[in-house]
């Protein structure tokens, strides 16, 4: 499993890559888990004063594996369900990295990130309807707060997709660059974060987030739990299996 999932730690950075390049980064009911892992070791660790999440230059990640999302929903077991709740009560600063397709997961857990680069090969969709699904990872919210109810509605239940320059004019990304850039821009944002003054970092990422941080639970609850119902219905899994015929 560790070769899907590759680390380093170095200047107080502690960087996350995705490396399931073949299947486009999809995550994995076993993935998910070892996401929880990572971040809790990360949000442990005094040393580490920033994280990063990023794929290569090519690729973020292409959402939930369907065929072992279709297998462990069955058994209910969404490890996704856990790292969502680990995402939403993580403490330190989180950067990330973004080229190619970032597809449902791949971009909602961007709106918990402080610091989001994007590639210009980047490509956005939330395909939550399309699946018999709803938003989660408490998109419904935080996605609602940057571009208003009309537009989340557009791109989370008709998933229309959008671009680098977009999430940037969105406030999903703070800025963009060329793909063979995004790796050295993304770990410069983190050790620029890392170098200064921990606590005073850590203080400011709390207060600026406070306000959101009750609103943001309950809304995670809800949306998992409507999650869990729409993804054990009939149409839902019909609209799955159809991928695999």
């Amino acid at each position: 499993m560790s070769n899907l999932i590759l680390t380093t730690e170095k200047q107080g950075v502690f960087t996350i890559t995705l490396n399931r390049t073949d299947k486009k980064n999809a995550l994995t009911n076993a993935m998910y888990q070892e996401l929880c892992r990572h971040f809790a070791y990360a949000n442990e660790t005094p040393s580490v004063h920033c994280l990063v999440i990023q794929g290569n230059e090519n690729c973020f990640c292409a959402g939930n594996d369907l065929h072992d999302f279709m297998q462990c929903s069955k058994d209910d077991d969404l490890a996704a369900l856990e790292f969502v709740k680990v995402l939403s009560e993580f403490t330190k600063p989180l950067v990330a990295g973004v080229a190619g397709v970032a597809v449902g997961i791949g971009t909602t857990l961007l709106l918990h990130c402080d610091m989001v680069i994007a590639a210009n090969n980047s490509l956005f969709k939330l395909p939550f309807t399309q699946l018999g699904l709803c938003p989660e990872a408490g998109s419904s919210l935080l996605l609602t707060q940057k571009v208003g109810q009309n537009k989340a509605f557009e791109l989370m239940v008709l998933g229309t997709s959008f671009n680098a320059e977009q999430a940037l004019n969105f406030g999903i990304a703070n800025q963009t660059c060329q793909p063979e850039e995004l790796l050295t821009k993304t770990n410069e944002i983190a050790l620029a974060i890392a170098r200064l003054p921990v606590e005073s970092v850590m203080t400011s990422r709390r207060l600026i987030r406070q306000g959101n941080q009750l609103a943001l639970s309950q809304v995670i609850v809800d949306e998992g739990q409507e999650f869990v119902r729409l993804v054990n219905t009939d149409e839902c899994k019909n609209i799955l299996a159809k991928f695999f015929k």
